[in-house]
Parts: C-alpha cells; structure tokens; sequence
C-alpha cells in the first residue's frame, strides 16, 4: 500500500521558496501596471535586499508561468522586463 504525504505547509508547489513565491506574486500583481522593474524597489516593498531579489529573479523567471521576466538593464541596479 502506498501512501501520498502531502506536501508540507508553507512549501510551494513550484517548488519556490517563501522568497521566491513573494517575488513572483508582487511581479504578477503589478505587471498590469508597469513592465520595468528595478531589484532595489521590488527589494524595498518587500522588505527584503536588492542582492536577494537578484539572487532570487532566475527562480521566479522560471516558475513564472505567466510571465516573462528578463534582465533588462543595469543603471544605478539592475531592471527587469516583465510582460504577460
């Protein structure tokens, strides 16, 4: 008999981390509005560094189904193009 272990609470089933999957859902809340996005102010809406949001940004690009999500620019912090 074989049994399922449901996965455990807090784990997304992207396989992203909490970090990862707070970054992907503001990029998705706000990509109607905008499309260039600098690592700094994602950084600072989330409370998080831009370093992390950078370290972070290959994840969500790829378990952004929705999404495009490149690296655009690099002026005064790197910017990310984001289009649905």
């Amino acid at each position: 008999m074989s049994t399922v272990s449901p996965e455990p609470v807090g784990v997304d089933p992207n396989g992203l981390s909490e970090k990862q999957s707070r970054i992907l859902e503001y990029l998705q809340v706000n990509a109607d509005d905008r499309t260039y996005f600098k690592s700094r102010l994602i950084a600072d809406d989330l409370e998080l560094s831009a370093k992390e949001v950078g370290a972070n940004m290959g994840a969500v690009a790829d378990a952004a189904r929705d999404l495009d999500v490149e690296k655009w620019g690099y002026s005064s912090g790197t910017t990310w193009m984001v289009t649905t």
